[in-house]
């Protein structure tokens, strides 16, 4: 397995920061790490959702929600018995607002391959990610 982490902390309340995190369609508009965000099927926001995400120099890919408690934390997975991806989006409370901790968990036989030829698109989508949430949900009213 290989693990990817980010940490960043976010001058607005968690809430404010919940509500643009989760808002999983729209996160195209505060990342330029993702082009799409689309559900798939009727399944409500939440465990068992699927979404398809693209990505710049990635394939479409299709995440499944495996875990939801708002306004904390979601879990999304995506994979296959040779390369799975587990991404772990999570807030806590900090001074001044929260703190967000992303991780990434690459697993499966070809878990050490991707890590070590995608691992610097991995590292700069991560930062992408958490930079663009912060301006987000900083700008909130």
């Amino acid at each position: 397995m290989a693990t990817f982490t980010e940490r960043i902390v976010i001058q607005a309340p968690l809430e404010h920061a919940w509500a643009v995190l989760s808002d999983l369609e729209r996160w195209p508009e505060w990342t330029a790490s993702m082009r799409s965000v689309r559900a798939l099927g009727d399944t409500p926001l939440g465990v068992g959702a699927r979404y398809r995400v693209e990505q710049p120099k990635l394939q479409p890919a299709e995440f499944t929600i495996t875990d939801w408690r708002p306004p904390h934390s979601f879990t999304w997975r995506m994979g296959t018995p040779a390369l799975s991806a587990v991404a772990v989006h999570t807030l806590t409370p900090a001074p001044g607002g929260c703190e967000l901790e992303l991780r990434l968990d690459y697993g499966g036989p070809l878990a050490w391959l991707v890590a070590m030829l995608a691992g610097k698109l991995t590292r700069d989508y991560m930062t992408l990610e958490a930079q663009g949430l912060k301006r987000r949900s900083e700008s909130r009213p």
